[in-house]
């Protein structure tokens, strides 16, 4: 069905949807689609952030891993 639409189609909808809606009510729609956009990346960067922090702080170097149960059974012999 909508393989069917062509420019005039496309322009037809334009002018129905700028007449029902008026040119005020649509620049404000895209702008608050713009800050919502806008903030989801925001988001999505503090996420990858604090996600990154936490694999940072829960990293096990091998110098403060903890021995294994043998070592620890020799060293008390």
């Amino acid at each position: 069905m909508l393989n069917n639409i062509g420019p005039m189609g496309l322009i037809l909808i334009a002018v129905v949807v700028l007449v029902l809606f008026g040119r005020g009510k649509i620049s404000q729609l895209m702008g608050d689609v713009g800050k919502g956009i806008t903030s989801f990346k925001k988001g999505m960067a503090d996420g990858q952030a604090e996600e990154s922090k936490i694999e940072s702080a829960v990293d096990v170097t091998p110098e403060s891993a903890p021995q294994s149960e043998t070592t620890t059974n020799q060293d008390r012999a």
